[in-house]
């Protein structure tokens, strides 16, 4: 069974259960997942920009797109319109998908896993967790990947509160901390 599926059939009774909602359309669930990648070093070395494209397209299934700066700092050497990340925003079925890899591949690979700290919530529901290594991925070949980047995944919820996203996010299985 695909996480759609156990959302569907477990988690939304669950939660209705546990926070007493008068419709179903009150039950959390999640909208979006956005994916970053910031590559400071992108202005010394442009060609870094390429090789982050086709390392997020492999890990999320989707192209990504590249964000430029908005405007220019001379301490960093920074113009206005200098790629320096990218991302991706996953819905639907891919998003899932995306979600059932993270869960149960690659924070397991994590080195030194203890479980996700809680403090990621934002206050209006929405979870964010950083990524030092890239390469935790199982689709990216590591014997190509040059340099290792970090990246940060957001979990966008409908849930009005962090405690309903964090009830939401533990039901689909994500192994935050005790």
């Amino acid at each position: 069974m695909d996480l759609r599926e156990r959302y569907h059939q477990d988690v939304k009774g669950r939660l209705h259960e546990k926070f007493k909602y008068k419709n179903v359309h009150q039950i959390p669930k999640i909208e979006k997942i956005t994916v970053n990648m910031g590559l400071g070093e992108a202005v010394a070395n442009p060609k870094i920009i390429d090789q982050a494209v086709s390392e997020l397209t492999q890990i999320t299934g989707q192209r990504p797109r590249i964000c430029k700066a908005r405007k220019s700092i001379a301490g960093f050497k920074l113009r206005k319109g200098m790629p320096i990340g990218v991302m991706v925003t996953l819905r639907g079925k891919r998003m899932y998908d995306f979600l059932a890899r993270l869960i149960h591949i690659a924070l397991p690979r994590v080195r030194d896993f203890k479980g996700l700290p809680k403090s990621g919530f934002d206050g209006r529901g929405n979870y964010t967790l950083g990524l030092n290594d890239h390469t935790i991925f199982p689709e990216l070949d590591t014997s190509k990947v040059e340099k290792i980047k970090g990246l940060s995944v957001t979990i966008v919820t409908s849930a009005k509160s962090d405690d309903e996203a964090l009830e939401l996010l533990k039901e689909m299985g994500m192994p935050f901390r005790r």
